[in-house]
């Protein structure tokens, strides 16, 4: 039998009418997300498996985590990638930008507003709202690596690699580790590559363009920066090149940013950023929104008040999302070409089953910093039960944490 990440046939077309039906359905489901997906990009996956896979199947958990594993590749927010590319497989690159709009835009607008009133914010009221959903989170990726394992591996030598790759991940936390195991896993598992069936193989056509204007607004920001001295384009410049060189999500950019905002370039103090990351960390949504706070407290040397702030926020998004969404519109133009190629098809399985390893390490490792109580093992458990019931909507688990926090 094939594997069930290819496709033998194509699949049925539809007519524009039941497309731009589809289109709001998945748009209704990124808002969805967009507003209930705590924990960061582990939870976040975890989320798009139990509502785009199982529910909407919008696509299989292979492809899923191949889109994943391609996003961990890259530079940039992992789970914001993966979610713009699922958008871009269902309905091109206009569906795709409004995918990661409506996906960063409650994020975004409240790292913003965040921004603009840090003053006035009570950080303990916001770190009790959110005490209950971080359990409830690492139940979502409990939830997550079991389903993925149970539709990913099926072979011994799959359940090596996932092993290998949990207890590696777990052991040496270094965001280069990520990629470095994706891409031997994948290595491993390609010397099975003539049981896989023989496809009619098409010419490889590579679009640039979406790598070149990565590479000439990485070079011209930095030149126009340098020239023009104005703030918001070496704001822009300096977000943009953390969001071209960062691996491995929010958490290994945040000590990047707090060197150069910080430390170096003091654009707010420690206590402020402090304040901001443990917000975001209680946000739904991309961690990256982190970008609008810092780029809002930024602007005020400037002196252009709540106008100036605005647009350091609007290019601390921009600067920071931009570059991770031209790369992945790069490689999945041509990902789909590459894979007709059995070479490329036997690597899936040990990339899927590094990723499933990587999931079983998050579920562990995002646990670790929780307090180690009966409520919070009950909450992780029952969250997990909750999701194999398969009777709630995620947003009413992560709503009843959310009230119990208000509560208790």
């Amino acid at each position: 039998m094939p594997p069930d990440d290819i496709q033998l046939t194509p699949p049925p077309r539809r007519s524009p009418r039941v497309k731009r039906v589809r289109n709001i359905i998945f748009l209704k489901d990124v808002a969805a997300l967009g507003l209930t997906a705590f924990g960061g990009p582990q939870a976040h996956v975890a989320m798009m498996l139990r509502l785009l896979v199982d529910k909407r199947r919008y696509l299989t958990a292979p492809e899923l985590l191949e889109l994943m594993a391609l996003c961990q590749i890259l530079p940039g927010p992992t789970s914001t990638q993966t979610i713009t590319a699922i958008g871009f497989r269902l309905g091109g690159p206009n569906l795709a930008y409004l995918t990661l709009l409506i996906w960063m835009l409650p994020a975004v607008l409240i790292m913003t507003v965040a921004g603009l009133s840090i003053s006035y914010l009570d950080k303990d009221l916001v770190m009790r709202l959110v005490q209950y959903v971080q359990p409830v989170a690492v139940g979502f990726v409990a939830y997550s690596a079991y389903k993925i394992a149970q539709k990913v591996i099926h072979t011994k030598t799959a359940v090596g690699l996932m092993v290998a790759a949990a207890l590696l991940v777990y052991w040496v936390q270094v965001p280069w580790l990520m990629p470095l195991l994706l891409v031997a896993g994948g290595l491993i598992t390609t010397s099975r590559y003539r049981k896989m069936p023989q496809q009619d193989k098409i010419p490889l056509q590579i679009e640039w363009a979406n790598f070149v204007l990565w590479l000439g607004v990485l070079i011209g920001a930095a030149v126009l920066g340098q020239y023009t001295q104005l703030l918001p384009v070496r704001l822009f410049e300096n977000f943009y090149r953390n969001g071209s060189l960062v691996f491995g999500g929010g958490q290994v950019l945040a000590p990047l940013l707090y060197t150069e905002f910080v430390e170096f370039k003091h654009y707010l103090t420690s206590e402020e950023f402090l304040s901001g990351l443990g917000l975001v960390q209680a946000l739904p949504g991309p961690n990256f929104s982190f970008a609008a706070y810092i780029g809002a407290l930024a602007m005020r040397p400037e002196g252009q008040g709540l106008s100036g702030q605005l647009l350091g926020a609007l290019v601390g998004s921009v600067g920071i999302f931009m570059p991770g969404t031209l790369l992945i519109f790069f490689l999945i133009r041509f990902w789909d070409q590459l894979k007709r190629y059995r070479v490329v098809q036997a690597s899936l399985e040990g990339i899927n089953a590094v990723s499933a390893g990587l999931v079983w390490a998050a579920t562990f490792l995002l646990y670790h910093p929780l307090p180690d109580t009966p409520v919070n093992l009950a909450l992780v458990g029952g969250t997990f039960l909750l999701l194999l019931w398969d009777k709630l909507p995620s947003y009413l688990i992560v709503g009843a944490a959310l009230l119990a926090g208000v509560v208790f």
